[in-house]
């Protein structure tokens, strides 16, 4: 005899969407969903694995311990089950999509996403574009894109599908110390970057002096200027190389508000290789292990 398994995707999907969001609401948005019925769907989830999921006192959702064991499980099941359905389904799909993303998110995340993607459907030939996502989107107006990937101010369920919570924090190098009374050496890129934006707004808003150290378009230049001791910059939390420090409000340094990273699609008949590059692209991130690390 035998037994149904007691979850289906789509409430795996919810299940990480509320994980990752630490909200129905947030989670409703992500998965294109109301609200009361994620919330519907963690409850049957919870009640046919006969455990709770989530810590439901404080201002966000925290996982129990069940909970966190669910979670590593779920996302091994939806990326098995997205490739299998891209490998099974769409075979010979073909056409050229145009990708546009910022570049540390690119050189972070994107390659093995678009690796496997190529493998999958070797007739599409994928053009990628890195950019700043003031000029990503003045592209993708002007028609210039299929797919954009963005960084922009929370915006809720209006506007391209969310598909990435960006905690922001100060980083530096071991070799760099704040000096008292000075202002803080800052190393961004130049405007209209949205990370630039948050440093300055952040440090104004606390009346903490700065100077801008150092600027670059690139994210390995100011990579290689932070590791340098030239000042502290803002990246990801998820970004953080290895051997950066975060400096935190110990430093005198404002807490930072959460950015997002935001997938457009082109509207009206977009390809079908392009449907499924976006999908690919969504789903692997909900089920990203580095991101959650």
């Amino acid at each position: 005899m035998t037994s149904s398994l007691p979850f289906d995707f789509d409430l795996l999907r919810s299940f990480v969407a509320v994980a990752d969001n630490r909200s129905f609401t947030r989670a409703a948005a992500r998965v294109g969903r109301t609200q009361s019925t994620v919330s519907l769907q963690i409850k049957k989830l919870e009640e046919n694995l006969a455990t709770s999921l989530f810590e439901r006192g404080g201002r966000e959702l925290q996982l129990t311990a069940e909970g966190e064991i669910m979670l590593t499980f779920a996302r091994q099941l939806l990326q098995l089950a997205d490739e299998a359905r891209s490998r099974m389904l769409e075979p010979e799909v073909e056409g050229v999509v145009r990708l546009g993303t910022p570049e540390d998110f690119a050189t972070v995340y994107l390659p093995d996403v678009l690796a496997k993607f190529a493998r999958t459907h070797p007739r599409v030939t994928l053009e990628v574009n890195c950019n700043f996502s003031v000029n990503l989107l003045e592209g993708f107006s002007k028609g210039e894109y299929d797919i954009v990937l963005v960084k922009r101010e929370p915006q809720g369920p209006t506007g391209g599908i969310a598909v990435w919570r960006d905690t922001l924090v100060w980083v530096g190098s071991p070799v760099f110390a704040l000096q008292p009374g000075q202002p803080i050496p800052l190393v961004l890129a130049p405007a209209p970057d949205i990370y630039r934006k948050r440093a300055l707004a952040a440090l104004e808003n606390v009346k903490r002096p700065w100077r801008i150290a150092f600027t670059s378009p690139s994210s390995e230049g100011l990579l290689a200027a932070v590791r340098a001791g030239l000042g502290v910059t803002i990246l990801s939390k998820d970004m953080v190389p290895e051997g950066f420090v975060l400096m935190d409000t110990h430093h005198g340094l404002p807490i930072l508000p959460d950015a997002e990273i935001a997938l457009y699609q082109a509207p009206g008949s977009a390809s079908r290789a392009t449907q499924l590059l976006s999908e690919v692209i969504i789903h692997a991130l909900e089920v990203s292990p580095t991101r959650h690390s």
